[in-house]
């Protein structure tokens, strides 16, 4: 008995979404970690390296609380540990479906995740909220 070319093509585009259901899958697992183990307790997560070599805040200090803050809806308390992560939250959404939608179509994989400009644009947002963040009049951004 031999599969028709439609049977083929379902199996071929649900191969085709493995990889974005598998990384939702990892996400979700991961959010509901965060979720459920408290990074506002002592012992659970490591401190961040360089908050502890420095006593500064990186880009990254806050997201994990800011992710428990989120997983029990509550936006604004997320948006004050880590005002950064909040806002690249839906960007990262809108990559993810982007990919799973070309996937599920068929279509090649896009080799890059955004023109070139808009990364390097990032990477300089990114710097500079990491030294506002440490600065006396940055504090609001301090988580």
């Amino acid at each position: 008995m031999t599969e028709t070319a439609h049977e083929r093509r379902g199996a071929d585009r649900i191969r085709s979404v493995l990889a974005p259901l598998g990384v939702a899958a990892v996400t979700g697992a991961a959010f509901a970690f965060v979720g459920s183990v408290d990074p506002n307790q002592p012992g659970h997560y490591p401190t961040c390296p360089f908050l502890f070599l420095t006593g500064l805040y990186c880009p990254g200090c806050g997201t994990l609380r800011a992710m428990h803050a989120l997983a029990h809806a509550d936006p604004l308390t997320a948006l004050g540990f880590n005002p950064l992560a909040m806002a690249t939250i839906p960007f990262l959404l809108f990559w993810w479906g982007r990919w799973t939608l070309r996937s599920w179509q068929g279509r090649p994989a896009r080799t890059t995740l955004a023109r070139p400009i808009y990364l390097w644009a990032f990477l300089a947002l990114v710097i500079v909220y990491w030294v506002v963040r440490n600065l006396p009049f940055g504090r609001v951004l301090a988580p």
